[in-house]
């Protein structure tokens, strides 16, 4: 098992090298600047358009704007926002925040790109229904011959789509916070208890489609959001005066790298920082990684470009807001200084310190409804892959598949997993991010088009 671990952390420092960095932060750069920053400057209106405004119920699609940005966040708002800053910031310090929100501010303009390609190149699978998704906007987009780039991001996606680090970290944050404390075993058989509970859970919403996982999670997102800002905004009331000090640190910290403890890359120290904060930054919103993409290329619109808009809001809520929030309620109680503990459990440690008694079962209330969000939606994921793959006729398939995986994901190490998904996820960015930079001019071309109309 060490041999594996060893072996899959190789991998996934091998993947996420100096190519891939240059790809998803250079390239973000590139469309940001290409769109003359557009993505700021229409942020109201892709509010008015999340607020259902425009909404057209003949459009085509499966569902409105506001199910698709939540069933994309369900699966970014997620454990990458709690248990990945937090090992963001036990390995690389308060600095690698700081690289955390370049990732977003940049994958804002990645996100407008990649999901309005994802609705003006939607294709049709092997029953004939609508389908969008990097796989289809490759295809239809660029044509047959760079077929091989959209079968590499559905192959890549039927691992990376994989639920096991959301459930290696919630069925940590169960042992850390709910079993241990009330002095219950934990082990192997605690574990696979939990992945059984988590199995049947899944099970029941997944087997039942889109319609019934956008239902839930559009639900779900919005309250444990809510109840999470809540949680670390008392935190940050309680230590309301070390609160600038840490926050100026993570800019301080950002160039000076005097916290990360990892491997120096990119020729130093520094490097490594960058790569920590790009890394958890793709995690967190994946941006560039061509997930949301599916939910968001369900959306019913008629206006490519208005998903883009909509889909863009996405790492400004999941990175900018609560991985900052995460972040700080980490930082301000010195924590992640003072304790050995990595992953969720430093986040919990952080909100006991804060919040005597009720905090770390707070933390654990977002906690689970965070990880059982992110389990819809990316079971809804890897079936796109398999139905773009094996045919619509087949797709149920994965949902087993993946049903398994939770089992694995309960019982395994958190390197491990971290890594395994990590490193899917770059070879995910690959296609992703190549094709949609040879098809972004196209998007500018109906962005003017959209613009004009929509000011006149």
């Amino acid at each position: 098992m060490n041999e594996l671990d060893e072996f899959v952390s190789q991998f996934a420092s091998a993947v996420w090298g100096l190519p891939l960095v240059i790809l998803l932060i250079g390239g973000g750069f590139y469309l940001l600047i290409l769109s003359n920053f557009l993505p700021f400057r229409y942020l109201g209106h892709s509010l008015d358009l999340l607020r259902g405004k425009y909404n057209n119920p003949n459009d085509p699609g499966e569902i409105n704007h506001f199910q698709s940005l939540s069933t994309a966040l369900s699966s970014t708002v997620g454990m990458g926002n709690i248990a990945g800053v937090a090992v963001a910031i036990a390995l690389g310090g308060p600095g690698a925040i700081f690289w955390l929100w370049v990732s977003a501010v940049v994958g804002m303009a990645t996100k407008f790109f990649t999901n309005t390609l994802a609705v003006m190149y939607r294709g049709k699978d092997t029953q004939g229904n609508i389908q969008g998704g990097v796989m289809y906007f490759i295809e239809e987009g660029l044509g047959k011959k760079w077929k091989f780039l959209a079968v590499f991001f559905s192959v890549a996606g039927l691992i990376g789509a994989l639920p096991v680090f959301n459930v290696n970290q919630l069925t940590q944050a169960i042992n850390f916070i709910l079993l241990e404390p009330n002095n219950i075993p934990t082990g192997f058989g605690t574990n696979l208890i939990i992945g059984i509970i988590l199995v049947i859970l899944t099970s029941i919403v997944i087997l039942g489609g889109l319609q019934r996982i956008s239902k839930t999670v559009s639900r779900l997102v919005p309250a444990m959001v809510a109840l999470y800002f809540i949680s670390v905004i008392i935190i940050l009331i309680v230590n309301y005066d070390v609160v600038p000090y840490y926050f100026s640190t993570i800019f301080t910290d950002a160039f000076a790298a005097e916290n990360y403890k990892g491997e120096p890359m990119l020729g130093g120290v520094l490097g490594g920082l960058i790569i920590l904060g790009v890394r958890r930054g793709a995690f967190s919103n994946e941006a560039g990684i061509g997930t949301a993409t599916m939910a968001h290329g369900a959306s019913k619109t008629s206006e490519p470009v208005r998903e883009g808009l909509v889909a863009m809001l996405g790492p400004a809520i999941d990175t900018l807001v609560v991985c900052t929030l995460t972040a700080l309620c980490i930082l301000v109680t010195g924590i992640w200084q003072t304790s050995d503990v990595n992953g969720v459990s430093l986040t919990a440690a952080a909100f006991e310190d804060s919040i005597p008694y009720v905090g770390d079962y707070l933390l654990l209330l977002c906690i689970a409804a965070f990880s059982i969000s992110s389990l819809f939606s990316f079971s809804y994921y890897g079936t796109k892959c398999l139905s773009y793959l094996a045919g619509a006729e087949n797709k149920h398939y994965y949902n087993y598949f993946y049903i398994v995986s939770i089992l694995l994901g309960a019982t395994t190490s958190l390197s491990m997993m971290i890594n395994l998904i990590d490193g899917f996820f770059a070879l995910m960015a690959i296609p992703t991010m190549i094709s949609t930079l040879i098809l972004a001019p196209r998007v500018m071309k109906a962005a003017r088009i959209y613009f004009k109309k929509y000011k006149d």
